[in-house]
């Protein structure tokens, strides 16, 4: 049994644990404890912060002496973690991993492949998505053995460990998220999607008291745009028995868009104005000035005084005076550029622009073509409509004739620090609503944007010993197998690819279905490729139902293949054996689709990370 239950929020741009005592009792646990992680702030200064960020400086062997790197778990330390690194990295970007996790869900780069920092000159050394989000978890364990030794609590591998993701996040990412547990030495991890920590944690913060903010009937719609991601889910409050239920309604599409954009968009605005002003900036430089920005933009947020923060920027040449670029970003600037540029004012009838791509394009992370958050919630809430039709835990009242009124709203996320832009989008979502003939939003307020996605994975831990209100829903996603067309060969043409259904929308973990039989077969004693497909909006579709074409199925989206040999047990090779299908969704959130020989003892199991709630 484990002592404690732990939170952790595996951020983009910040790292936070949280953790709470299971042994103690009552109807609810006592507030939960933050991990003050030592880190270093500057050469040879070791301070306890609340948050680790989430960023990895490599110095140079003679950069530093291995006396000024110390940490109290590692003497010889040769890596920079946290504060130190993010500081010391602004200056010299090259030698800074940073957005791992942003990198981690980029299907179109080898995530295990050291390629970090990305565009880093051949003579420095990197480091991989997958390691570098090992290093930070791997941290927090040390972190975690020098607060607890020698009191019996020093493993944080023997603790219950809630590890969250954003909701959005494909099957790919979130094994890759636990193999860097696993590299930690962390075994026994669960996943909860950040959207839910987050109101978990609104829950336990409120305490009793959170039912009389919430009615049966109410659709919550949680906005998370943190340093990498926007998050976006819709939780219904529903009523079992006369008791107060929460369910899971529906989560959005993975967006690649937060905070690393901002800074980016406040990064090209003060060098726009530096050229115009006759001063130049090479690569090197202007990553610098988008570290700053990031800096600037935090003090700004967190000092509500301050009008403005200078920015130097270290020049390349001897001409210029005192050796420095200076510049600065104003209150003004950053409200303007990120209100108007982030959170426009718009109509829920617009969708998110997309721009015609060119030829060839510069490999980089996959952000989101349009910048508008706002935009991305009104596609979000409107493709939901028909999706949710006939919901029965979708009241009437919210089902607008547009979109999926949402009676009250959530916020999270380091980027709704600034009021103003929770008020611009307040304010966008209330103006929906009132065209469409729906009530006001009710904000449910008092969450902790830096550490509640980690609070609330610790008392979700508590709730999973059975106490408070567990969020439910089951699968966010219908599940689908790739079944290749039997169809003859022709030239330049490959065979189309079908989709059959082995999970439904909303499958319960622990449960199991039997996909009908169907006329197909299982290759055995090759390496294989299974693709699998996922649906966020059909909601119908039982197991064994068939979809054509389904590469082309905007309704689909294809995950992470699953790239194996089946062994048939003999020397015989590429043998296809008929087969029918089985699909179970494990309580550690594996989709199990197993494959039975017909009339024989063949049995065969392909295992897919599918945990969206745990």
């Amino acid at each position: 049994m484990s002592k404690y239950s732990i939170g952790i929020d595996l951020g983009t741009t910040n790292t936070a644990l949280s953790y709470l005592d299971l042994s103690q009792s009552g109807s609810r646990p006592a507030a939960e404890s933050v991990l003050e992680v030592p880190q270093l702030t500057a050469p040879g200064t070791l301070e306890n912060k609340g948050l680790l960020p989430s960023f990895l400086y490599l110095p140079a062997p003679e950069e530093f002496p291995a006396a000024a790197l110390a940490l109290p778990w590692e003497k010889g330390n040769r890596q920079i973690v946290g504060e130190f690194a993010r500081a010391h990295g602004g200056k010299v970007p090259m030698r800074l991993v940073a957005s791992a996790k942003s990198w981690l869900c980029h299907p179109g780069v080898d995530r295990k492949s050291a390629l970090l920092p990305w565009q880093a000159p051949p003579e420095i050394p990197k480091v991989s998505p997958l390691d570098a989000s090992a290093v930070y978890l791997r941290y927090l364990a040390n972190a975690w053995k020098t607060k607890f030794k020698g009191d019996g609590q020093a493993d944080l591998a023997e603790q219950q460990i809630i590890l969250t993701v954003p909701a959005s996040f494909d099957a790919g990412a979130r094994e890759l998220t636990l193999e860097a547990a696993r590299q930690a030495g962390l075994e026994n991890v669960i996943l909860l999607e950040e959207p839910q920590a987050a109101l978990y944690a609104w829950i336990e913060a409120q305490g009793e008291s959170f039912r009389k903010h919430l009615r049966v009937g109410d659709v919550i719609l949680v906005v998370d745009v943190g340093g990498g991601t926007t998050d976006l889910s819709l939780i219904a409050v529903t009523e079992e028995k006369g008791d107060l239920q929460l369910t899971r309604l529906a989560v959005g599409d993975h967006i690649l868009l937060g905070g690393d954009n901002m800074d980016l968009a406040l990064g090209h605005t003060l060098n726009q104005a530096l050229q115009e002003a006759g001063k130049k900036l090479d690569a090197w430089q202007f990553s610098s000035l988008t570290y700053a920005c990031r800096e600037a933009k935090e003090r700004l947020f967190s000092e509500p005084k301050l009008k403005a923060v200078p920015i130097s920027i270290a020049s390349r040449g001897s001409a210029l005076i005192g050796g420095t670029i200076k510049t600065e970003l104003t209150r003004a600037d950053l409200e303007r550029i990120l209100a108007n540029g982030f959170f426009p004012e718009t109509k829920v009838t617009e969708a998110p622009q997309t721009a015609r791509r060119s030829g060839f394009a510069q490999i980089g992370l996959p952000y989101a073509q349009d910048p508008a958050v706002t935009r991305h919630i009104a596609a979000f809430l409107t493709r939901q409509t028909e999706a949710l039709l006939h919901s029965k835990d979708v009241p009437a009242t919210v089902s607008g004739k547009q979109f999926i009124h949402p009676t009250a709203i959530l916020f999270n996320g380091g980027v709704f620090k600034a009021a103003p832009l929770k008020s611009r989008v307040m304010e966008v979502l209330n103006s929906w609503l009132e065209r469409d003939g729906g009530a006001p939003l009710r904000e449910l307020e008092g969450a902790d944007l830096d550490l509640a996605v980690a609070r609330g994975a610790a008392y979700y831990g508590w709730v999973r010993s059975g106490h408070g209100v567990r969020i439910r829903g089951g699968t966010a996603h219908a599940y689908y197998v790739g079944i290749e067309s039997a169809v003859p060969a022709v030239p330049g043409f490959e065979p189309p690819v079908k989709a059959l259904c082995v999970a439904p929308f909303g499958m319960e973990e622990g449960t199991e279905a039997d996909v009908p039989p169907q006329e197909f077969g299982l290759f055995v004693g090759e390496p294989t490729q299974f693709r699998f497909f996922s649906s966020s909006t059909r909601r119908e579709d039982l197991p064994g139902t068939m979809l054509d074409d389904a590469s082309h199925n905007e309704e689909l989206e294809e995950v992470a293949p699953i790239e194996t040999s089946m062994p048939d047990g003999k020397s015989e090779s590429g043998k296809l054996i008929p087969v029918n299908l089985q699909a179970a969704v494990s309580e550690l959130g594996l989709l199990e689709l197993r494959c039975i020989e017909k009339n024989g003892p063949g049995r065969w199991k392909l295992e897919l990370n599918v945990r969206m709630k745990e």
